[in-house]
C-alpha cells in the first residue's frame, strides 16, 4: 500500500509539472489547476494497464485516455471557471464546445497527446519501479 501511494505521487507530481510545462510553452502562463489536471490524468492514465493488460491496442487506450482527460477537464472546469468565475480557460469561440469547458478540439488533441502520455507513464513504472516492461499492440 505504501509502495502504491509512493509510486502514484511521483506519477502525480511529474505529470503536473509537465502539464504545466506545455502550458507554458503554448500558452505563456498555466494556473495551480492545471498541475492538478496534468497530475491526475497522468495517474488516471496509467491505471489503464492495471486494469487492462498489454494486449490492448494503443489506439485503445488513447481512446480512453481522451475520454478521461476530457471528463477531468469538464469537471474541472465547471468548478474552476463556472462554479469559482476564475477564468483559467474557456472554449467558448470553438466550435462544438460545452459550456466552455471542453470542445471537440481539444479532445482530440487530448487523444494524440495521451500517445506520449501512455509511453512516458509506462517507462516511468518499468524504469523507476520495477514494472513490465512496455510492449505494444499498434492495432
Amino acid at each position: 500500500m505504501r509502495k502504491l501511494f509512493l509510486r502514484n505521487t511521483i506519477l502525480f507530481l511529474i505529470f503536473g509539472f509537465a502539464y504545466i510545462g506545455i502550458e507554458i510553452v503554448f500558452r505563456g502562463f498555466s494556473h495551480i489547476s492545471m498541475f492538478l489536471i496534468g497530475g491526475l490524468c497522468g495517474v488516471l492514465i496509467g491505471l489503464i494497464n492495471e486494469y487492462f493488460t498489454y494486449e490492448m491496442a494503443i489506439c485503445s487506450q488513447m481512446v480512453i485516455s481522451s475520454f478521461i482527460i476530457t471528463t477531468i477537464e469538464f469537471l474541472t472546469g465547471c468548478i474552476v471557471n463556472l462554479w469559482l468565475g476564475l477564468n483559467v480557460w474557456d472554449y467558448s469561440d470553438q466550435q462544438y464546445n460545452l459550456l466552455g469547458q471542453i470542445c471537440l478540439l481539444f479532445s482530440n488533441l487530448w487523444f494524440f497527446l495521451s500517445f506520449a502520455a501512455i509511453i512516458v507513464d509506462d517507462y516511468l513504472r518499468f524504469w523507476l519501479f520495477d514494472e513490465e516492461k512496455p510492449h505494444y499492440k499498434w492495432l
